[in-house]
């Protein structure tokens, strides 16, 4: 399972398997975890491609707002088929283990699809922003090639700095094959470093900073601006609309940076390894599987086309734009 190589006089190991500790400890445990992890990851499959389905299909749904959308169910799809479908397997199997190159894939495809989402709710705000705040100019501002645009900086930023720092740790040699997580997350496999790595240390800092605080700055600055705008509409019902529409992304802004700062920006701890597992679980899962079932609840236009797409309202039958 190793190879043996030369690195500047030392012996160092290039592991060609990973064990996965996940929830060995807890062997009763697990069946429950699988219960949980298949259900959650199949209405995630489900609420997230039926999202996707509509956004093409209902003419109506053509807006910025969502195609954002749109993207956001894509990368979910992905962010969670990178690391489930791996759990389930060894939530049931007595050997836990991934070959190095699956676990350099399900690192690249987590950070990227994190890293995107992360930009991506950042994108959504400026639209709710444009959209609430200067409406007779949102067509203009935000039209299809600057939405377009928008999204595309979203996935080759996420998808770079994933590239960056995949690319760095699997280049740090390893005193361990062991992984203390049931999945190949970075701070995970980075603990079974032989050696502390400054310019790792300062990658993982540059694009921590650049992906989780500076996104959250300008999340908090367009809905202050939204907050004030909103408070000034006369009407009730267009209160309500923009609240509505508001306050189902800030729900998911407030999910998914909640448990991405646990993850990244807690004090370490002794039992932080456990803890880390049980939010990543939650990160991976639970959020995912909330997207669009948050979207759909709070927003008219995703359920009445919800219910265009089960036959509830006839085909021709246009419905009413509020």
């Amino acid at each position: 399972t190793t190879e043996r190589k030369e690195m500047q006089g030392e012996n160092f190991t290039i592991w060609s398997i990973f064990f996965m500790e996940g929830f060995s400890h807890y062997p009763r445990l697990e069946v429950v975890l699988f219960v949980f992890s298949l259900v959650m990851y199949l209405i995630t499959l489900l609420g997230n491609s039926t999202l996707i389905l509509i956004t093409l299909l209902d003419l109506h749904l053509q807006t910025p707002m969502y195609l954002f959308l749109g993207n956001l169910a894509f990368m979910d799809i992905c962010y969670t088929s990178a690391s489930i479908p791996t759990l389930l397997v060894n939530l049931l199997s007595s050997q836990k283990t991934i070959i190095f190159s699956g676990c350099a894939v399900q690192m690249y495809l987590s950070l990227a699809m994190g890293s995107t989402e992360c930009v991506l709710l950042a994108v959504m705000a400026y639209d709710r922003y444009v959209a609430i705040c200067n409406p007779l100019r949102y067509p203009t501002i935000m039209n299809k090639q600057v939405c377009m645009q928008m999204a595309m900086v979203s996935w080759v930023t996420g998808c770079l700095t994933a590239l960056l720092e995949t690319s760095f740790a699997l280049q740090i040699p390893l005193c361990g094959n062991r992984i203390d997580h049931f999945t190949c997350e970075i701070l995970a496999v980075l603990k079974l470093a032989c050696t502390s790595s400054l310019l790792m240390d300062m990658i993982m800092l540059v694009v921590s900073v650049l992906l989780l605080p500076i996104p959250m700055l300008l999340i908090f600055i367009s809905y202050v601006f939204i907050l004030s705008t909103i408070l000034r509409i006369n009407s009730a019902e267009g209160r309500n609309k923009a609240f509505s529409t508001c306050g189902a992304h800030l729900t998911v802004v407030i999910l998914y940076y909640g448990a991405a700062l646990s993850m990244y920006l807690k004090p370490s701890s002794s039992n932080s390894q456990k803890i880390d597992k049980i939010i990543a679980l939650l990160y991976g899962v639970l959020t995912p599987m909330l997207n669009p079932i948050i979207y759909s609840l709070r927003n008219k236009e995703v359920k009445d086309a919800m219910k265009k797409l089960l036959g509830k309202i006839p085909l021709h039958q246009t419905h009413e734009h509020l």
